[in-house]
């Protein structure tokens, strides 16, 4: 890391303002392909906030032993999927990557040891959202990765320490689904499961009401919440968001819809 990289970020002045936060539900990786009504909602986002000068993503699929934050300066676009279209397999996005904000990412957060990393890059979660976001990659991203040994209430508590990079003009954005169920989906499906649609309703209703601990306490929330969440990577992503909402933000539910019957696309902006 360059020996002027430790002040790029952090002598910034503060912006006047703070940057919304936001959770995507980001479905099939075709989605970067396609322009369907959930492209459309992520590419309306993105003309209705700030430019960032960094994003700082937190996706689904990347998972570790430890929390590590990328710091390359190029990252890699990698193609963690199977079974797709050649086209999806040559998509590129060339952002680069942000050394200077890995740095601040590992100052701000005092629970855990953030560990860089320079050997991932930006896996699907994270470009097949951002293609429709910043389809010019002119915004740098890192990734911050999800340690599987922590509990919801640490990553949550984890996340509430990223605080101060919304004033730095820092995008944070979480990209999984709050509904995830790859083996019970239905690939005939264009709805939810009754299952699938309440639960995703209560999860609503839970972030509507600030009950942050209940989303937390998520396996004791009923069946319909389990069969949603049988594993946490998808689901997560959502609590390091809400983790960042302070006190009269707004927020605003968009892409609304539980898909083959199991996936929930429902994402979310706090500002």
């Amino acid at each position: 890391m360059k020996a002027n990289a430790l002040n790029a970020l952090s002598e910034l002045p503060d912006t006047s303002f703070t940057m919304p936060v936001v959770f995507l539900g980001h479905g099939s990786p075709m989605n970067a392909l396609e322009k369907n009504e959930f492209s459309d909602g992520w590419r309306q986002i993105s003309r209705n906030i700030p430019l960032p000068k960094a994003i700082l993503c937190i996706s689904a699929h990347w998972e570790t032993n430890g929390v590590f934050v990328t710091a390359m300066d190029k990252p890699k676009t990698i193609h963690d999927f199977g079974g797709f279209p050649k086209e999806l397999f040559e998509v590129q996005y060339p952002a680069k990557g942000s050394p200077e904000l890995a740095q601040e990412t590992q100052k701000f957060v005092k629970l855990k040891d953030v560990k860089t990393d320079f050997s991932w890059g930006l896996d699907h979660g994270s470009w097949s959202v951002l293609m429709h976001l910043y389809p010019l990659a002119n915004v740098p991203v890192v990734q911050l990765s999800l340690d599987y040994n922590m509990k919801p209430a640490d990553h949550y508590n984890l996340a509430r320490q990223l605080q101060p990079l919304r004033k730095k003009g820092i995008l944070i954005l979480g990209s999984g689904n709050m509904v995830h169920n790859l083996p019970m989906m239905n690939w005939k499906s264009s709805g939810g499961f009754e299952w699938a649609e309440t639960a995703n309703r209560k999860m609503k209703d839970l972030i509507a009401d600030g009950n942050h601990p209940a989303l937390m306490n998520y396996s004791q929330q009923g069946n319909e919440f389990r069969l949603s969440i049988p594993t946490a990577e998808h689901y997560l992503p959502l609590l390091y968001i809400l983790a960042l909402k302070k006190e009269k933000e707004n927020i605003r539910f968009f892409n609304d819809k539980t898909i083959l019957g199991s996936i929930s696309m429902t994402s979310l902006i706090i500002s």
